[in-house]
């Protein structure tokens, strides 16, 4: 058993920076998810100095090692980077703001210390999806896939009527008080291009059912930088 609780005190893993903020002059308090461990907050000292600063970009892919002596008090870091993968969309915005989205999405969502390489996974999937044409699609099919690894599966498919007119289907869902629309590229996933239009309102159908569902019940708000992203594409 001790050497059990010496080995959760200290270890090593792979891991994406999901958040930071300053401590102290030289050091700053960072949440990464790491592969093996989950999310994990911890201090890095000289954190603020230029050369560590550069690698702690939101999103960016580090190698960390961590060290708590008590299992009570916020551990430390010391991190190495694996991929500086932030830095290559810094000349795109929408893509940029879709990284601190996403990280934001993890931060507010996963539980402390609880392991789910499932999700380290997806993080991975994450960044491949931004190199894809249809990127906005695919990613909006991700945070779909990241509700459904933390039990709130939207199930559309077992929910959806659907109705054909001129030849044309529409799918819809219906509740007492209202019929709402959902975008065919939800259901039909072979229908891979969607006009912007349409991707938008596949994103505020996940952002109502998110809020409805999960925050709302929670008394979580929706993370600014969710709707940053989605005012971009506008």
């Amino acid at each position: 058993m001790l050497r059990k609780y010496l080995n959760n005190m200290n270890w090593d893993d792979n891991a994406y920076l999901i958040s930071k903020n300053r401590y102290s002059e030289n050091s700053i308090i960072a949440e990464v998810f790491s592969e093996n461990h989950g999310k994990i907050s911890g201090i890095i000292f000289g954190g603020t100095s230029k050369k560590i600063k550069n690698y702690l970009q939101i999103g960016n892919k580090i190698h960390v090692n961590y060290n708590v002596k008590s299992p009570t008090r916020i551990g430390y870091f010391k991190i190495e980077i694996v991929k500086a993968l932030t830095p290559l969309y810094f000349d795109e915005n929408q893509k940029l703001s879709c990284i601190s989205s996403a990280m934001n999405l993890i931060k507010l969502l996963t539980a402390e210390a609880q392991s789910n390489k499932e999700i380290f996974l997806l993080i991975d999937r994450f960044f491949e999806i931004l190199t894809f044409d249809n990127w906005i699609r695919e990613y909006i099919f991700w945070e779909l896939e990241l509700l459904k690894l933390l039990g709130y599966d939207l199930e559309l498919k077992n929910m959806v009527e659907k109705e054909v007119v001129d030849a044309k289907i529409n799918y819809f869902v219906k509740s007492s008080s209202e019929i709402k629309i959902i975008p065919n590229f939800l259901i039909d996933k072979n229908h891979t291009n969607v006009d912007l239009k349409v991707l938008l309102k596949g994103l505020k159908l996940v952002t109502d059912y998110l809020e409805k569902s999960i925050l709302k019940p929670n008394n979580l708000n929706l993370p600014s930088s969710r709707t940053h992203f989605v005012s971009l594409l506008k």
